[in-house]
């Protein structure tokens, strides 16, 4: 019996070892393999997130200080013009008629004072004329006073009629620039981003100037962010920052923190001006 075992024990040994070799090898975790890059200089990253809206630095909204009807719109979406350019016309009819009864009505007040002035002319020779009689006792005082008193009514007359041709003369000077109004043009160079009020549309300027198209200079755009509360210190004008467009998330275009608004888009309207502290965002440009 004790020959027997003697002679398995070798075998079973060898088994043993065997089965320890192949779980071992099966199950053992693979090498560590440690990522490694050389060593530099170089500077770390802070990140402060943010999102915007892409604007142009300078948009203008044209609008009509004349009402009436677009008689003729010379622009199209997406035109290039330039300052002093005729955009648009409206209908100049009613000012021209404005302009032609202002223009009347100073034509009448001259020609009131032309007749005026003969009547002061008149008035003052015999003012004159009845002085030399009373010194000479040839009219009496009676006279004399009544020509004094015409002679210088004549002159309140004119006086009167100066004043009426200045306020006829700045009616006249107001119903020419209203004309004008009606031919809109250009305030600077850029281009048409909106048509507001298309041709043949009637505008209103009694209360407010409406809009009839929009320029912007598309040469320098501007990116408003709103960056939160807690960011907000980390950030400041002249800093280097870049953005990423939907379009394009692969491309950044680099530029420089222009401002940082004091306060945030909406503030709190209550009389305490409580919450302008507590805004939940800042704005940037």
């Amino acid at each position: 019996m004790q020959a027997r075992f003697l002679r398995w024990c070798p075998g079973a040994l060898l088994a043993v070892l065997l089965l320890w070799g192949i779980k071992h090898w099966a199950f053992a975790a693979p090498p560590l393999k440690l990522l490694t890059v050389p060593v530099r200089i170089a500077d770390v990253e802070q990140t402060v997130l943010a999102s915007g809206v892409i604007q142009p630095r300078k948009l203008v909204s044209v609008g009509a200080q004349a009402s009436g009807r677009i008689i003729a719109m010379h622009v199209n979406l997406g035109d290039q013009v330039h300052k002093g350019q005729l955009i648009a016309e409206i209908d100049p009819q009613p000012q021209q008629n404005a302009l032609n009864t202002a223009e009347a009505v100073l034509a009448q007040d001259r020609a009131q004072r032309a007749s005026r002035t003969a009547a002061l002319k008149l008035a003052e020779l015999t003012f004159k004329r009845a002085a030399v009689t009373l010194a000479q006792e040839a009219s009496s005082q009676a006279d004399y006073e009544t020509a004094e008193a015409t002679y210088k009514g004549a002159q309140a007359d004119i006086q009167a009629l100066d004043a009426q041709i200045k306020q006829a003369a700045s009616a006249v000077d107001l119903a020419r620039v209203t004309l004008g109004y009606t031919k809109v043009v250009a305030p600077m160079d850029g281009t048409v981003v909106a048509i507001v009020a298309p041709e043949g549309q009637t505008v209103n300027a009694v209360q407010a100037a409406p809009t009839i198209v929009k320029l912007a200079d598309l040469e320098t755009m501007t990116v408003k962010a709103q960056i939160s509360e807690a960011d907000i210190t980390r950030v400041h004008p002249g800093q280097k920052v870049y953005f990423t467009i939907l379009g394009s998330p692969e491309h950044r275009y680099y530029t420089r923190l222009r401002a940082v608004k004091p306060t945030p888009e909406s503030l709190a309207t209550d009389s305490q001006g409580a919450g302008i502290g507590a805004a939940a965002s800042n704005n940037t440009s």
